[in-house]
């Protein structure tokens, strides 16, 4: 057991010293505020303050972690070895910067809280961070600085117990659209086969029409194939459905049709499944809970995991809906235009609200990148890319997850690129 001593013992000192301590280094931990105590002590021991108490293993601190609502951050980037940091401190401390509330600021995603500029869909865009400004996007930075703290433990008490934690993988498929042709009603589809012609696009008509005549499968309907895949691979993978209403922002078909419940049972069989809420979930607690119901009647257990693979993320509005509805787990933290770790992270974490200083009861599991990148960058490049992140997570043990589309592996796509990446992702040759 580790002893920290801090002068006050706060919320946000609470949770991130979990965080770091416990949830990624495995050591349990006691605080204390009574200095005669920390003295006595004479097991592990370190200090968190502006000066060190005797030669006790000390961090100092900046204010962050003892403040309550958002406030003016100074934010000065500097290198440290082949990585950066902020939040400086003095040499004294064993660590140049203070470590926990620069990790504190990416976790809460502090910076979202604050006035940025917004992007044409109202998010809060990968260029408004400082991790993308200061160029540490593409680093966990927050498990690189834990470790870094690990070998400094180590080094001062070799006798400490820490974790040992396994680098893992997992591919998330979003799906929006089950049918791209079949249950789209006669309507929808006399409107899809008409534009489809002015479009001179004969391949989809051809397709359209013997995806109506039962003669073909759906072009977009792989589940097989992939669930082929988990079995031949022995893989995780996670798959989301949309169960939203009809809207102009969200055309799936009718979540009660049989052939789409069939599909979510089947492979609920050989996957977990979650939900994509739909646009109008996002900002209505009770929209969201009738999505959440539809789910769960669906699979019959209840909804455990949610993404939002498109919206704004609405923080901490949405994230307190979850909690409210006794939703654990959720996997909506990324960019979905840009690669990059958005929190800093590749660890689960629980999320801390800033408006309440509360930890909320809500495991956040980020995501690495959206295949919505692959569109806009070049294949050389995004292999290289993904590569240097995919090493970046194995030095720290950590989780790499990405987003795909059911659509990515269909013929309309380049799905040879898709699968290549998913492969890449998997490490299958």
């Amino acid at each position: 057991m580790l002893l920290i001593y801090t002068q006050k013992i706060t919320p946000r000192i609470v949770y991130t010293f979990k965080h770091i301590c416990t949830n990624i280094l495995g050591i349990s931990i006691k605080f204390t505020t009574r200095i005669e105590e920390f003295i006595a002590h004479e097991g592990m021991k370190l200090s968190y303050g502006k000066q060190a108490l005797g030669n006790e293993l000390f961090l100092q601190k900046v204010d962050l972690l003892l403040e309550q609502g958002l406030g003016e951050v100074d934010i000065k980037v500097q290198p440290w070895g082949d990585n950066f940091c902020f939040f400086p401190v003095s040499e004294n401390s064993a660590l140049p910067f203070d470590i926990f509330a620069a990790s504190f600021f990416l976790l809460s995603r502090y910076e979202e809280y604050l006035p940025h500029v917004k992007d044409d869909f109202g998010r809060f865009p990968a260029s408004e961070s400082v991790g993308y400004q200061e160029g540490f996007l593409h680093a966990p930075v927050v498990d690189i600085w834990a470790y870094k703290f690990k070998e400094i433990l180590l080094e001062r008490f070799p006798e400490i117990s820490l974790a040992n934690r396994e680098f893992h993988t997992e591919a998330v498929i979003a799906v929006e659209h089950v049918f791209n042709f079949q249950n789209k009603g006669f309507l929808r589809s006399l409107a899809g086969l008409h534009l489809d012609i002015i479009k001179l696009q004969f391949n989809k008509v051809i397709d359209r029409l013997q995806v109506l005549m039962r003669i073909k499968k759906d072009p977009i309907n792989i589940f097989e194939d992939l669930i082929g895949f988990i079995k031949e691979h022995k893989v995780s993978m996670l798959f989301m459905f949309q169960l939203s209403d009809f809207s102009i922002y969200d055309r799936n078909i009718n979540y009660n049709r049989n052939p789409y419940r069939s599909i979510i049972k089947y492979v609920a069989d050989y996957a977990k499944v979650g939900l994509i809420p739909g646009y109008f979930a996002f900002d209505d607690f009770k929209t969201l809970r009738k999505e959440k119901l539809r789910m769960e009647n669906t699979v019959h257990t209840p909804l455990e995991r949610v993404i939002n693979v498109k919206y704004n993320l609405n923080i901490p509005e949405f994230y307190t809906f979850l909690t409210e509805l006794e939703i654990p787990h959720d996997y909506s933290m990324g960019y979905p235009e840009t690669a990059g770790f958005r929190a800093g992270t590749c660890s689960p974490f629980l999320f801390y609200d800033i408006n309440t200083e509360s930890t909320l009861a809500l495991k956040i599991h980020p995501y690495v990148f959206n295949s919505n990148i692959v569109e806009t960058t070049d294949t050389g490049k995004l292999t290289s890319d993904v590569g240097k992140m995919l090493n970046e997570v194995k030095k720290v043990d950590g989780s790499f997850k990405a987003i795909f589309k059911n659509q990515d592996f269909s013929e309309y796509a380049n799905f040879k690129a898709y699968y290549a990446l998913i492969n890449q992702i998997y490490e299958i040759k």
